[in-house]
């Protein structure tokens, strides 16, 4: 298993119910047959982020009501739903800042949530009170608060770096009058994983390399609380922290020691023993438990979509779900008493729904149409697995998406589109920037190139101290194999993507003659200088980053060899970039100075600049200018 950092991680869009439909035809297929021999609708970005996203679906303490962040209004706001989804009660009304949801407090209807301002990721945890106020549970302007959970007395708990910059405490905050206390002083770089439900217990893990890390388990009411190493190896082992039992008596947590996968292991805290505690043929994802322990949700990442099961602890059976739309399930939360079961159901071809399953009726509620009445759902396009061979024969594993107007004698234009990460994967789901491209008329294939997660420890570190080389060469080899598609036009292939994403698509174009276009979406284009200047409170991690990607001290040269701004005299065919003013990680001047030096050269560079936006858009409007720059760009020059 291999612990995904958070930096350099965006626009990487969780159960998988269907396989392949091999039932004969039914309406909903004779319909989209009917589609495809007629003309495509084609549809503006404006109607495909008409589309509502919903974050969020915590279940009060009474049972009633679901906790859900919507971006109807173009920024997310707050609501009250009830469980039926007929009243939905704005509870915040913000016009500037996505506000994100945390939680209900456990026994009235106060709520916490985060916000950061403009995308510089310095988020605040807030309290909105039953009157409406509100209060910044965390004041300041140059630190980074992170809720933790609560516990079982009901306190919360949230983690802050206004200490140190570089570093993570731990306090406890009373939920009567919001006082909170120093609990746990992070002098030495630990990250904070799980809070164990009586407060007692923290699991904290310590990065050593990309490929290596130990865990720790710390008694908070120990005199000294000192760290606790409870994962000895030798060589390279990756752990994860899932979380502590419901018991207190166990942390359960993932290593890949003896697979090439993530497999889940208990850690007994009263007899310090290590058992195996669950495996599959692919990472475990997640583990978790609902509040009243009576059942088990486990998550597995099976070839860039997500199985879930969920087990009666009691008896060791699968609650069996009631009849679903195929997609995933995502955000699977339980009422305290496991009486009401809230998720998101998501596809390719449909955004994510909110249901809500008593689980003593047959049928859940489907509260949520977010995919816009304009748009024709049998228009969107599901994606296909596919794998072709690299330049080393490696297999390398894709999403592939075909316009439905796509044909041997209608041949399309094709992008490859790169995830984030560098260590993130393209992964099922509902996109509105790839299914608006496809209903363009664009095919899209969404490489899960070397160094992508989800496909075993030895293919993830196959690009480390290799960016920008290997990885790059997955891309060229992408193309290739869109070459071999009879509907594809050979000569109309660009390439797109965003933060790690980005980056390889300005590589592509610098290092290689092989894309007409290519969309730098918020992409490291100087890797010295953005090694150098990572958020301090990255510091826990810089050696895994360093282990990856290389350390600007020593390895400057290559970097300076791998990084575009260096070359881009060597770009010749046209660019759009697109950047948010206020990245705190891949900062503004790498996006100016590389449009500067393509500009430099004469070649066509377009620059799309949002002063308030970070990495990744979070307001609909950018969202909708940004997808309208990547389509004029395209059907520009592709």
């Amino acid at each position: 298993m291999k612990n995904t950092p958070l930096y350099l991680a965006a626009l990487v869009s969780v159960l998988l119910l269907s396989g392949c439909d091999k039932t004969p035809k039914t309406d909903t297929a004779v319909a989209e047959t009917a589609v495809e021999a007629k003309a495509i609708p084609g549809y503006s970005p404006t109607q495909f982020y008409a589309t509502k996203s919903y974050l969020g679906n915590d279940i009060n303490h009474k049972a009633d009501a679901l906790l859900v962040a919507s971006d109807e209004t173009g920024v997310f706001n707050l609501y009250k739903v009830s469980l039926d989804g007929k009243t939905w009660t704005p509870l915040t009304n913000s016009t500037t800042e996505s506000i994100l949801p945390v939680g209900w407090f456990p026994q009235d209807d106060r709520v916490l949530y985060r916000a950061d301002q403009g995308g510089n990721e310095l988020h605040h945890l807030y309290v909105r009170e039953l009157d409406g106020s509100v209060k910044d549970l965390t004041p300041g302007d140059k630190h980074k608060a992170e809720f933790i959970g609560w516990t079982e007395d009901n306190q919360f708990w949230v983690m802050s770096n206004e200490r140190d910059p570089k570093f993570f405490d731990l306090y406890s905050y009373n939920s009567t009058d919001y006082q909170r206390t120093l609990v746990y002083q992070n002098n030495q770089g630990y990250d904070i994983g799980a809070l164990s439900d009586n407060g007692r217990y923290i699991a904290l893990s310590k990065e050593r390399t990309n490929a290596d890390n130990n865990l720790y388990l710390v008694d908070l009411q120990s005199a000294d609380k000192t760290p606790v190493h409870i994962t000895p190896h030798q060589g390279n082992v990756s752990h994860g922290i899932y979380g502590f039992s419901r018991d207190n008596n166990q942390l359960i947590f993932g290593s890949d020691e003896k697979s090439e996968f993530s497999e889940a292991f208990a850690y007994n805290i009263t007899e310090k023993t290590v058992k195996p505690y669950s495996k599959a043929d692919w990472d475990i994802m997640y583990i978790g438990f609902s509040k009243d322990n009576k059942y088990k949700v486990e998550a597995v990442n099976a070839d860039a979509s997500t199985k879930i099961s969920i087990t009666d602890q009691s008896t060791g059976k699968a609650l069996q779900l009631p009849e679903l739309p195929a997609g995933d399930l995502r955000g699977v939360t339980f009422s305290d008493d496991s009486q009401y079961l809230s998720f998101y159901v998501n596809a390719d071809d449909s955004p994510s729904n909110l249901f809500v399953w008593k689980l003593s009726e047959p049928k859940a509620e489907r509260l949520t149409q977010a995919l816009d009445k304009a748009i024709d759902e049998n228009v969107l396009v599901k994606s296909e697995v596919v794998r072709y061979p690299s330049f080393d024969d490696l297999a390398i594993p894709a999403l592939l998406y075909k316009p439905k107007q796509a044909s041997s004698s209608t041949k399309v234009p094709a992008l490859i589109w790169i995830h984030g990460g560098p260590g993130g994967q393209s992964r099922t789901g509902y996109s509105p920037v790839i299914q608006h491209l496809v209903n363009q008329g664009y095919a899209v294939l969404s490489v899960n190139n070397r160094g992508s997660s989800g496909y075993g420890k030895t293919f993830f570190h196959l690009d480390d101290l290799r960016h920008g080389e290997d990885d790059l060469q997955d891309i060229v080899y992408g193309k290739k194999y869109l070459q071999s598609l009879d509907w594809v036009a050979a000569d109309r292939i660009g390439v797109m993507g965003g933060s790690y994403g980005g980056y390889l698509t300005m590589a592509a174009m610098a290092f290689t003659d092989e894309f007409k276009v290519g969309i730098n979406i918020f992409g490291v284009t100087n890797w010295v200088r953005t090694l150098e200047s990572i958020p301090p409170w990255w510091e826990s991690f810089r050696e895994s980053l360093y282990a990856e990607l290389g350390d600007p001290a020593v390895d400057g040269e290559r970097l300076r060899r791998i990084s575009p701004v260096f070359h881009g005299d060597k770009v010749k065919k046209p660019v759009l970039v697109v950047q948010g003013a206020n990245d705190p990680r891949v900062l503004q001047v790498e996006s100016d100075e590389m449009v500067a030096a393509i500009r430099a050269q004469n070649v066509p560079v377009d620059y799309v600049l949002f002063p308030d936006e970070g990495h990744g858009f979070l307001k609909k409007e950018n969202r909708i200018k940004a997808q309208e720059a990547y389509l004029a760009f395209l059907q520009k020059y592709l």
